[in-house]
């Protein structure tokens, strides 16, 4: 099985929905995906999220199904953290907590990460706890039962479908993180989602288990060949 996580088109946050560019974006994808068929579409219940989708289920003739736990708003509310301006803003956008991500007692405490007292008064555990619930039903599924224990998955049942699953930054960086069981204070520090981009995990079997594997991260590679520029959330002069 082929896992495709794609994080919606440039956004509008309120009225939740997609710019001008977003669609742009959203059409190109379209066209990238229509060329490697999918099997399933899943959505984020967000309007940003099923406006991505909408472009590829017209392409290929599919109905999204929408998945309500994969909503932005679920995510924002276990890893969001009061920044010293007294501001709401995403663990990994904050430089304390990434600091303290990044120490060598949080790394050390592995997927159990979240217990060190300096994430006490955080919503961190029961982030994880939820994600972690949600997305091993979701594989579970589709055929593959997490195995949190040895870091694998077994084979429920065999699986040679294309999944696409379009959400959001915050909310995949979390799924990703469980999916692929890498603790969230590595995964949110060191990578990242763009607009429209796409994240390929492998859900390949290996001596009868899946260890899955990301073939590709945030690729946005849809965007230059339809010659639409993002500039990387406006990081890149370009």
């Amino acid at each position: 099985m082929l896992l495709y996580y794609i994080r919606h088109g440039d956004p509008i946050y309120e009225p939740d929905g997609l710019t001008e560019l977003g669609h742009k974006q959203a059409k190109a994808l379209s066209k990238r995906l229509a060329l490697y068929g999918l099997d399933e579409i899943y959505s984020s219940t967000s309007v940003r999220a099923q406006q991505t989708a909408q472009p590829t289920c017209d392409i290929l003739g599919k109905e999204k199904i929408l998945l309500e736990w994969a909503h932005e708003a679920k995510a924002w509310e276990c890893f969001s953290v009061r920044g010293k301006d007294d501001k709401y803003t995403w663990a990994f956008q904050n430089y304390e907590t990434v600091e303290k991500f990044n120490s060598p007692e949080v790394l050390s405490m592995g997927p159990k990460w979240y217990e060190h007292p300096y994430f006490i008064q955080t919503n961190f555990q029961n982030g994880v706890q939820k994600i972690n619930k949600n997305a091993d039903a979701f594989l579970r599924s589709l055929g593959y039962k997490h195995d949190r224990t040895n870091n694998r998955y077994e084979i429920l049942k065999k699986n040679d479908k294309r999944i696409a699953l379009f959400a959001h930054q915050g909310f995949g960086l979390a799924f990703l993180s469980s999916i692929l069981d890498i603790p969230y204070p590595v995964y949110c520090s060191r990578f990242d989602l763009g607009h429209s981009s796409v994240t390929v995990i492998n859900f390949e079997e290996w001596n009868g288990f899946v260890y899955p594997k990301a073939l590709q991260t945030s690729n946005d590679s849809h965007l230059y060949k339809a010659d639409i520029l993002t500039g990387y959330h406006n990081l890149i002069d370009i």
